[in-house]
């Protein structure tokens, strides 16, 4: 039996029987795992190993950009599951809209977003966030995002409490737009298998990866998800599982780095 495959690069159509298209899929994976082996693992191998090994992630976990951008703040040192008990308070009360969520006295902001932890310098920041958009930009995260890439970044870094990692959280997730988020996990991950130094700052390990992916944010949104994933799962800060890591083929010989 033979099947029609079109070529990619022309309007040729080629002939080709069932025993040569698994000889071609053959070969083909094989030459995946050979240029694994042996390439430098790239962040695009790296990318198709773990998207590979746990599918896609569907992040960010948030029901508009608005609510995303609040859960950028709530989210800094504390996990998930107390930022949704946080933000479930703010929709219980109708405040999820950046207006009346800006016309909250500070000691009611403070009792509803204390799920979060640290619920006093979380109120402060994001106050001092809600006031930068319906001060600047008249509430509207569509005027704001209009400011463009790095000027919004830019205008974000201004505004206190709000970090690179923050900033780049709302850019990509509320968005939409291609800025990389850089977090524990990803200089734990890159720095044991020594594709950057353990003393590298965000900015670095940010340039590394957006110099290695295509600038996008659909990309930058997987790729971020899946190494939480990984270092939550795998790449552990102590105890880690490197014998049943998806990135175990690209460790150093030795196994993974530690600092010095």
């Amino acid at each position: 039996m033979t099947k029609e495959v079109r070529s990619p690069k022309s309007e040729a159509r080629i002939l080709i029987s069932d025993f040569e298209l698994r000889i071609l899929s053959f070969v083909l994976r094989h030459f995946r795992m050979s240029r694994s082996a042996t390439m430098s693992s790239t962040l695009e191998e790296v990318y198709c190993r773990l998207f590979d090994a746990f599918g896609p992630q569907h992040w960010w976990p948030g029901e508009s950009p608005f609510q995303v951008m609040v859960g950028a703040v709530l989210t800094q040192n504390t996990s998930w599951q107390n930022v949704e008990r946080a933000i479930r308070n703010l929709r219980e009360a109708d405040l999820l809209e950046p207006h009346a969520l800006y016309g909250v006295p500070a000691a009611d902001l403070e009792e509803l977003i204390r799920p979060a932890g640290y619920f006093r310098v979380k109120s402060l920041r994001l106050r001092s966030l809600l006031e930068f958009l319906v001060e600047r930009y008249g509430g509207s995260l569509e005027a704001m995002f209009t400011a463009g890439l790095s000027e919004l970044r830019r205008q974000l870094l201004e505004v206190h409490g709000i970090g690179p990692e923050t900033a780049d959280s709302i850019l990509l997730y509320a968005g939409g737009l291609p800025s990389f988020v850089v977090d524990a996990y990803t200089h734990r991950i890159f720095a044991r298998h020594g594709w950057i130094g353990f003393d590298a700052d965000y900015h670095q390990i940010q340039d590394y990866v957006q110099g290695d992916l295509p600038q996008d944010a659909a990309t930058y949104n997987e790729f971020h998800a899946l190494l939480v994933r990984l270092g939550k799962d795998y790449c552990r800060k102590s105890n880690p599982k490197c014998a049943e890591c998806p990135l175990r083929q690209t460790l150093p010989p030795g196994g993974p780095l530690e600092p010095i």
